[in-house]
């Protein structure tokens, strides 16, 4: 178990010393808790931290029932199984798409302001969060740093479901973690501390 996500940090840093001082290396957080986790890995690496912001979308009946994610450029990742099996038209699946899209162009703005993501062609791009559950969000991540023409991308994360793991380690070249143990309920299971951050604090790590 982590102390708090500074602890798990500092720890996962240490597998990823390959990437230190590397110029062709930028590590990319997933707000609000995967931020805490970047800052101190970017800063071990010394290397650049930035952000990419996704969001699950949720079922009709039950917005926390995941079945998707979109990213900033609104290209949308869905369990069609579960879609098919509940029946879900697709007028809400446009409807819903469309809100998440306004809600991370906003975030980003917040974090951001009205900076243009550059290519990443021919760097590394070190993906990175607090924890990976159902891993919607991060497919959504991943999809977004391919359309950035990442050259590699390397997932990097204290904890993940091993089923998740499974899932999405054919979809990076490499998946860098510190825990994968069943049973698995939640990320904050591994985390003493595991409180809430807020927006000015995800502002002030991405401005230090």
């Amino acid at each position: 178990m982590f102390k708090d996500r500074e602890d798990a940090a500092r720890q996962l840093a240490m597998l990823l010393e390959k990437y230190r001082d590397n110029e062709d290396v930028v590590v990319f957080a997933i707000p609000r808790g995967g931020v805490v986790i970047g800052r101190v890995i970017a800063d071990y690496l010394n290397v650049p931290l930035d952000i990419t912001v996704a969001k699950k979308i949720g079922a009709p009946f039950n917005e926390e029932l995941a079945i998707g994610a979109v990213g900033p450029t609104g290209n949308p990742i869905i369990d069609e199984r579960t879609v098919n099996i509940l029946h879900i038209d697709e007028g809400y699946m446009e409807r819903a798409i469309r809100k998440k899209v306004d809600e991370i162009r906003a975030r980003l703005e917040k974090y951001r302001g009205n900076a243009y993501y550059r290519s990443l062609l021919g760097k590394k791009a070190i993906l990175v969060d607090d924890g990976i559950a159902t891993g919607y969000t991060v497919r959504a991540a991943i999809a977004f740093l391919k359309d950035l023409k990442a050259g590699k991308i390397i997932l990097a994360t204290p904890v993940i479901a091993p089923d998740t793991w499974a899932e999405l380690k054919p979809q990076v070249d490499e998946v860098v973690y510190l825990s994968s143990e069943e049973p698995f309920y939640a990320v904050g299971q591994f985390y003493e501390e595991f409180g809430q951050v807020t927006d000015e604090e995800v502002i002030k790590l991405l401005n230090s």
